[in-house]
Formats: structure tokens, sequence, C-alpha cells
């Protein structure tokens, strides 16, 4: 490189501000030595003062000395590159200027100024390119002294607010930036000046001047700047603005909590209340959750919009909430009828199913609501609202309801990012608040099922006094497959039933709905409950191989197989009760006197699945006895050990005597949770016996003029009862019932004649055939008695014993005093 190239090289990378100074005594030993030339050239002052220049050149450049000597005097300076050579040895390229440095006795030195220069291209910057780059960045930059005063700031910080860089000098934080926490700035501006520890990546979240309506975010960091000597001069740090990532992150949050928080139950209500809470203050300042009629009354839903309509659109109010507790004063309340003018941005949303926003609502505009309390509608300048978005709430193609969102002034106006994280947030609303819906609509069919299913009231009789409770495991609908019956029979008695089928649920429950009506049916024939449960065994097996065969239609057979039932016969003459069981547990026994026995009953096997044949027990009750009748869940768990802790707790709650309504809910409360692992029934029965008034029997040989003095036997006693205007049917019943009684059977006749709610007369005989109802002709001369007693009583039928048969007939009291 000549010469003039060498200089002009020189002349345009050197900058003074970069370059590393030295003194040089007219010999060119040096003299003074710099920190910037320590840092440049490694050696520290004690090893570089006195030593000759050529000695801190590499050889070549060595050789040049005497030559720049000479032209430095001749010319009065010189500039050009060098190389000089590191302590360590290793060679760096320099732009070096030397000049005259006169001293004040008149001697003169050199001043050697020395930058170096980079190797790889681009970084060869001089003080001006690097002003200029940080002057133009994009990126907000500024330079604070001790005080936290701005000394120093590009342009880029102007897009924050604050007004030019001139206009900041002298200026602190909060006095740029009112809307931002300057505490917690300066906070971290002062811990990087004490410490030097460097802070990078403080996010920073609140409102600049220059949007003062609108949430912003921005990313700080700061840096202590030293002098020489290593003295905190300042703190220059940095500003990026990170509102559209810290938006998309609320964005995402807010989704977040609403897959958290909306449908967490079935209840239309607490859902659409749910959708409103997750929208205040995240997205909005008031949100209203609007509801047509049918979807709370789990009505069927029209698919599409609504049908454009010249009337008003009344909804049900079903969630609001406000960020100012000043809102809700003036808002149609919760459960209240919301009605809107045909026309109103709200129907136009609900009979086009598309969402609608407006950055700027009209000041003066009421509330498109016409049932605001009080009868006055307020406008949304009153309410401080100036934005608003209207969502039609939509699932699978149906209209559920309306959901508006607002803003008010202290908010900027809803945008069309807004618009779509409202839509989002509605959209997952709507097939919560669907679900909900659909449940709605099941479990009322469910509870409507349960109440064809279910005895609403048991019935009245005098046999026992009688409570029940039954809590179900499936919350959803309210209903599984346990039941419980009080069945009348002949004779004053009742049948008892308890009984349950696997699962829950409306499967359950229907297959549950067929037993039970097998059951009454099987009690009308007056079998002992042996026989019942056997026939009862045999429909369920017979049913679930049915529904087996290939083709064969979907019966709920099936769904009976493994079921349980207990079934009871309780005599209030004489205080019998016979039972069997089939996979039920024994019911408990408390006796008048308070204890807690378990009836000793031979467990059967569960109704369809085979094995021996059931036994019954029978026993006889004191008067005031309580039969307690429970499935399996009252016991918690079906194992051995289990159950037997369970009857341990049963006898303990069972202690606790009382009205027998509030003895049967303490009883399943204090051994059953809220919501129980097992579907729960408990039948109790606190036994009567009929007074030695109520009944009167007599024994009757079996002869044929024994008819006669029946029929007087009987009329006497009615007259002690004061039942004379019975005495007409009850001569012709009982002649009737002991004529038949003689004609078919060779043993000894036994007439009883009960007074309970009804008057029931008995004729036991010792002949196993059943009387049958006969149509005869005209020309017959016979056939017609039972035939008379079917039309003259209430009831009438036969029952076996083990030594023959009985024949009754039932006539109602009414109108006669008890």
């Amino acid at each position: 490189m000549g010469a003039d190239e060498e200089y002009g090289t020189a002349r345009q990378r050197f900058d003074v501000a970069d370059a590393a100074p030295l003194l040089l005594d007219p010999q060119g030993v040096v003299t003074a030595w710099t920190d910037d030339a320590r840092r440049l050239l490694a050696y520290p002052a004690a090893e570089a003062v006195g030593r000759k220049l050529a000695d801190l050149l590499a050889d070549e450049d060595a050789q040049r000395v005497p030559d720049l000597v000479e032209r430095c005097r001749r010319d009065g300076g010189w500039r050009g590159l060098l190389t000089v050579r590191r302590k360590d040895g290793r060679p760096v390229r320099v732009a070096a200027r030397i000049t005259p440095a006169e001293e004040a006795h008149g001697g003169s030195r050199w001043l050697v100024l020395l930058s170096e220069l980079a190797g790889a291209p681009g970084w060869d910057m001089s003080r001006t390119v690097l002003e200029r780059m940080v002057s133009d960045a994009p990126v907000g930059i500024a330079i604070v002294d001790t005080d936290l005063r701005f000394v120093w700031s590009n342009a880029a910080l102007e897009q924050f607010g604050g007004g030019p860089a001139p206009r900041r000098l002298g200026l602190r934080f909060a006095d740029v930036q009112p809307g931002l926490d300057a505490q917690a700035v300066e906070a971290q501006m002062r811990h990087v000046l004490e410490t030097g520890e460097p802070v990078v990546g403080y996010e920073h979240v609140g409102h600049v001047r220059s949007a003062p309506l609108r949430e912003t975010a921005h990313m700080l960091s700061f840096t202590r700047l030293e002098d020489d000597r290593g003295h905190p001069i300042g703190v220059y740090y940095t500003v990026v603005d990170m509102t559209e990532r810290h938006r998309a992150r609320q964005r995402l949050a807010l989704l977040d909590r609403a897959g958290e928080n909306i449908g967490r139950s079935l209840d239309l209500m607490r859902t659409a209340q749910e959708l409103a809470d997750v929208a205040v203050p995240g997205l909005a300042d008031f949100a209203s959750v609007d509801l047509l009629e049918t979807v709370l009354r789990g009505g069927e839903l029209t698919p599409g919009p609504l049908p454009d309509t010249a009337e008003p659109v009344a909804l049900r109010r079903a969630g609001h909430r406000a960020a100012d507790e000043d809102l809700p004063a003036v808002v149609v309340p919760v459960g209240d009828v919301a009605t809107y003018p045909a026309g109103s941005p709200p129907v136009r949303c609900l009979t086009s199913g598309r969402s609608w926003r407006a950055e700027r609502l009209d000041p003066s505009s009421r509330d498109w609501t016409t049932d605001a309390p009080g009868g006055r509608r307020a406008t949304f300048r009153e309410l401080g609202l100036h934005s608003v978005l209207t969502v039609p709430i939509r699932s699978r193609g149906t209209t559920l309801g309306l959901t508006s969102f607002y803003r008010r002034t202290h908010r900027e106006p809803f945008d069309a990012e807004d618009l779509r994280l409202a839509e989002d947030l509605v959209a997952r609303a709507a097939v919560c608040l669907d679900n909900a819906h659909r449940y709605t609509r099941e479990r009322d069919a469910a509870l409507v099922l349960q109440r064809s299913l279910l005895p609403h009231r048991l019935p009245e009789q005098d046999a026992v006094e009688v409570a029940a409770c039954y809590r179900p495991a499936d919350e959803l609908t309210g209903l599984g497959g346990d039941w419980y019956d009080l069945i009348p029979l002949s004779g004053a008695r009742v049948a008892l039933v308890v009984g349950e089928v696997p699962g829950h649920g409306i499967d359950a429950a229907a297959a549950m709905g067929q037993l039970r009506t097998a059951v009454r049916t099987l009690a009308a024939l007056d079998l002992p409950p042996e026989e019942v449960l056997a026939h009862l065994d045999d429909l369920v097996a017979r049913s679930a191989r049915e529904e087996a065969e290939p083709g064969a239609a979907g019966a709920d057979g099936g769904r009976s197989v493994g079921a349980g039932c207990l079934y009871a016969v309780y005599d209030p003459v004489d205080g019998g009760c016979a039972m069997a069981a089939a996979g039920q547990p024994a019911p408990a026994v408390v006796r008048p006197d308070g204890s807690v026995t378990f009836v000793d009953l031979p467990q059967g096997p569960a109704l369809g699945v085979g094995g021996p044949p059931f036994e019954a027990v029978e026993l006889t009750l004191a008067e005031g006895s309580t039969l307690a009748l429970h499935t399996d869940g009252l016991l918690a768990r079906s194992e051995a050990w289990a159950v037997d802790a369970g009857r341990d707790r049963l006898s303990r709650a069972l202690e606790q005597a009382g009205p027998l309504d509030t003895y049967c809910r303490t009883v399943v409360d204090a051994l059953v949770p809220a919501r129980p692992y097992d579907d729960v029934a408990l039948l109790m029965a606190r036994t009567k016996r009929l007074g030695t008034g109520q009944v009167a029997d007599w024994e009757l040989p079996s002869d044929p003029a024994v008819v006669a003095e029946a029929r007087r036997t009987a009329t006497r006693q009615l007259a002690h009862w004061g039942l004379d205007e019975l005495v007409f049917t009850t001569e012709l019943v009982v002649s009737e019932l002991v004529t038949n009684a003689i004609r078919y059977s060779t043993g000894p006749i036994r007439l009883r004649l009960i007074r309970e709610r009804a008057l029931v007369c008995e004729v036991f005989d010792n002949g196993a055939t059943a009387p049958h109802l006969r149509h005869p002709r005209t020309t017959d001369e016979g056939g017609r008695g039972l035939l008379l007693v079917s039309q003259l009583t209430q009831r009438w039928g036969t029952r076996f014993i083990p030594d023959g048969k009985i024949i009754w007939a039932e006539q109602p009291l009414t109108g006669v005093p008890e």
C-alpha cells in the first residue's frame, strides 16, 4: 500500500473518541501510558513507560521509525497504518496519528493515538455510525443519570409517549409516563446502580401516555454505565413493545379459564353465570347472558336462527357480571325476563345468527332491554358504557340465546380481535349450555318415569305405620334401580317390598319398573313370599333368554339379571310375618324396647342367575316393632366383612328412635353420603295389631244346615259393630261362601269377619280347588253365587294356605265411622 493510500485509509477509519493515547519524548521513548493503551496492548504502565516506540511495533514497522520521526519533524505530524505487537505477541493492525504536544517549559513531546482496525468486514464502525445506529433503532433506548433523570434518549422512545427527546432531559420516569408504575421501574434502576447486575427482560404492564385507554406491555432491560475508574454514572435501558404478545397470552389465559370454569355442572343457570364470570373483567366490564325460555324448560329447539319477527323478543336473564358494583342496580336481575324490541341489535343477532360489534355506542341511546327495574331505561352515558359485542349462543346449528359484552369509558373500544375472542368464548360455553339443555330434557323425562315407577304415596292401611327414603347414586338423573313398595293384601295384611336392579340411570329405572309391576301382579295372587320370588326369578330368566336370541327385540329382561328383592307379608291379626329374600340383605327389627336384631333369613340367589330354591322364614312381631327393609347400598359394600361393619353402624343408627318419617331420614343421613356409592332404598314399617273387637271367627261343621246359622251369626256381629247397612250384602256373601266350602270340602269350616278399613269376610276350608266365576245361561238353575259376590263386593279372591284355602270378599266401609 502506498503512502497516500495508507494515509487515506487511516483518515477514513480513524476516530479520536475510540483511540488509545500515549506520549513519547523526542527520542521516541514512552513517557505516559493510559488505560486505553493498556487495554489495546495489554502492557501495564510500569512495563510500557521507558520503552521505545519501536519495541511496541512489529519488525517491519519498527524499521520505519527513523523515517516516521523525520516525517513528523518535517510535516508537523503523521497519520497512517501500523502493526503493533501486544504483550502476548499477537499483532494488531491500528490506525495511528502522531502530533506534536508542546509543553509549558518549551519542550516538545509527541502524542500518539492508536485506533484498532477490526479484521472482519462491517466491524470498523466509527462513533458517528454507532450513534446513528442507536438513534435510528426501532427499540426505545434511554440513558438516565444517577438521580434517574433523563440525559439522552433516541427517537424510538417517543412512540411510547412523553414527548421528544429534548423535552425529556432532566425529567424522571414518572414525569413522562404517569400511567405506568414508575416506582417499580425506578426500583429496578436503583438495583442496577447499586449492584452493577444487569436486569434483562423485566415486563411492565400499564397505560402509556400515547395510548391512555389501552393496556400495554413492555419489556425493559437495564445496564449500569461506568466511568474509566468503574464508578457508576447512570443507567442505560431499552424498551420493547410486547403488547400484542401480552394480549395473546391474556386471550389464551382467558380461554384456559373458560375451559376450567365453564360447564362444571349441568345446570343451565349456573353455566350461564360461569360464562359471565369468566368474561369479566378479562374481556369486558359488564357481561350478560340471556337464554330462550324453551332452553331453560328443556323443550324442543328448532335448528337455525330465530325467525324474523316484528314483535319484541323475550329472553330469560340467566347470568350477568359487572366489574363495578353500580351496574347491577340498573340492569335486568338474574332470573327475570329481558325483552328486546324488534329490530334492536340483539334481536338482529338472534335472527341472523351473526355477531355484532359497535366500537362506539351512541351515548344518548337507551339500553335495549325494556324490563329495567322501576320501568326506567338508563342511557349508555348514564351507565358509562361505550362499546359492545353481541354474540348469539349457538350449538349444533341451534340458537340457545344471546351474550352481550360491554366496556366502560376507562377502557379502549372492542376491536376485531376482541370479537373473535368473544365468539370463541361463547362457542365453548355454547357446547356446555347445549349439554345442560339436553341433560335437562333427559332428566325431566327420567323424573316423569320416576314418578310413574315409584309410589307417589304409600297406600293407607291399618296394618303398619310406614315411611320410606330413597337416595340414588346417579346425580345426573336422580334415578336409579332401587325401589320399595307397600301392597295391601286380603285379610288386612300388607306386603312390604324392597328391591334393586344392577346399574343406575334411566335404563336401570325402566328395568326396575318392570320388576315392580311384576311383583305387584304376583302379590295380587296372594302367593307366599318364596313363591312370589320363584315366579319373579322365572320371569327374569325367561326375559334374558328371549333377549339373547338372535333377532330378538330389545327387551329389558337382561338388565334385570342379578336384581335383588325382599318380599315380606305382615298380618296385623296375629302379628305374623313371613319373608323371603333374593340377593337382598336381611331386614333389621327394632323391638318396642329399642333393642335391634337382624332376621335370620336364608339368603336366596339373585334373580335370573339360578341357584337353590328360595326359602321363607316366619316370625311373630310384637306390636310397636319396627321392621327396617333396605337395599345393600345402606350397608355401603357387598363384601362380608363390610356388611358386618355396616350392620353395626345400622344398629347404632336405629337406636335413635323418633317419629317414623324423621327416623327414616335420620338413618339414611347417618349411613349414606350425599353422593352415595350405590342407590339406597329404606322402607320402615312400625307394626300394629287389630284389636280383639275388630276380629270375629267361628268354627262351623260341614253341614248344609249350618248356612242359615252362619248368616244369623254374621248379622249379630254386624249389629254389634254398628254396620246394619251391610247386613243384606254380608248375609248373601256368607251364605254363598259357606255353601261353596261345604260343597267342595270335607273337613270343618271356619268363618272370620274382620272390621278394618273394609269389612272382610273369610271362609277357610281344606279343599284344594279354587272357585271361579261362571256366566250361567238363563235356563241354568245354579252357578250365580260367585257372580253376585263379585258384583256386590269391592273385591274378592282365593289364597292358599298349607292346610287348605281361604275364600274372601271385601266391602268398603264408606260413611261408616271407625
